[in-house]
């Protein structure tokens, strides 16, 4: 089975899952590629559509929540025939000559334009073809609807009336959760793991994070939590790909050795095991991975649009606090990292959401079908 995986160049988080599946596909041995989607429309509209959501989203979020919220309450502007579904049809006649040429025999969508371009292939082209789109936050995202595929693996069993319609059965639906890299599935002891980053086993770690950007107010954040750290507090930030932020609050709190600051960490599995808490935004990788940890959270109202629903996911089931501005956050924190009642609560019904391993889901499901294809 040779597989060919969609994304999409809008935030790093349907890369991120993309990443995840060939990491699981490749220790299967199984050949399998990541695809720009939007590349086979032109490399220069991928280009654009890529700046112009980092923009938007780092430097107007409150243009991407209103964006977002107008797709939602207009479904139709992706309908079969609509300009934007016109738009994405450029590319599919590139795209179904790359998928014969190369001799894919699967296609997994981690974004939904890719899905919308998948589903013109089909629609043109009587193809052996075996299609999925797995969802990356906890919600069904505007046009999702308008997609035609096998299958469709989201995040949990309870969401699943939000994505059934005439095109998605509840047949076609798998509750495999959101797929990230197998590092987060072997734990490490928090006192060990907290020794691997230099920190004291008997000291408390207040993890920051707020998504490979490294948007929203981190440094507000930070300004008011440096003087109220207490002794056996330890802080840590991490900015992601977002130099210029890393080197402004590098150089900012270079003297307080409570406070780290981290650019790209590669090993994220070993920092969540040695958090106490962990304060971000509720981008659907992110909350993924600290819910496989087992890490309390608490969130940060940066962006809003799909990141509403992931945070209200786990808010409602006692898995995290959601906080609006930079006092109420920084109140949670010290509240929470002060009285560890309610983290303990947190980390025990963290502990009762079903986990799957995301990635061996989707690998097993779609091996599956190909071996019965066969026989």
């Amino acid at each position: 089975m040779k597989t060919l995986i969609l994304s999409c160049n809008t935030g790093e988080g349907h890369n991120s899952c993309a990443k995840a599946i060939k990491e699981y596909y490749d220790s299967k041995g199984c050949a399998c590629d990541i695809k720009d989607g939007l590349e086979f429309i032109s490399p220069g509209i991928s280009n654009f559509i890529s700046r112009g959501h980092s923009f938007i989203y780092c430097r107007i979020p409150w243009l991407f929540k209103w964006g977002y919220g107008h797709f939602e309450n207009h479904p139709s502007y992706f309908a079969d025939g609509s300009v934007l579904y016109r738009f994405f049809a450029r590319g599919t006649e590139r795209m179904y000559q790359y998928i014969c040429r190369e001799g894919y025999d699967a296609v997994i969508c981690v974004h939904v334009f890719t899905a919308l371009m998948i589903t013109d292939v089909l629609k043109k082209h009587s193809m052996d073809l075996k299609t999925c789109f797995v969802a990356t936050d906890y919600t069904c995202s505007p046009s999702t609807k308008e997609s035609k595929l096998d299958y469709y693996f989201i995040p949990d069993e309870n969401l699943k009336s939000d994505f059934i319609c005439d095109n998605i059965t509840e047949e076609k639906i798998i509750s495999s959760g959101i797929p990230i890299r197998q590092m987060f599935y072997v734990d490490v002891d928090k006192p060990e793991a907290k020794a691997r980053i230099g920190i004291p086993s008997h000291h408390k770690h207040l993890l920051i994070m707020c998504g490979s950007m490294g948007c929203g107010p981190i440094k507000k954040i930070l300004r008011k939590l440096s003087g109220s750290l207490p002794r056996d507090w330890e802080l840590t930030v991490i900015c992601g790909r977002n130099e210029k932020l890393y080197k402004k609050l590098k150089i900012k709190y270079a003297h307080y050795e409570k406070i780290h600051v981290k650019g790209f960490v590669k090993d994220m599995g070993t920092m969540m095991d040695s958090a106490d808490l962990y304060l971000t935004k509720p981008g659907g990788i992110s909350v993924s991975e600290a819910s496989i940890k087992n890490v309390p959270m608490v969130f940060i109202d940066a962006v809003a649009g799909c990141e509403k629903y992931n945070g209200q996911f786990f808010a409602d089931l006692n898995c995290a606090q959601t906080c609006v501005s930079v006092s109420d956050i920084v109140k949670a924190c010290i509240a929470m990292m002060q009285k560890e009642e309610k983290c303990i609560a947190m980390r025990h019904e963290l502990q009762r959401l079903k986990k799957e391993n995301s990635a061996r889901v989707i690998y097993e499901t779609m091996d599956k079908y190909e071996t019965c294809r066969y026989e």
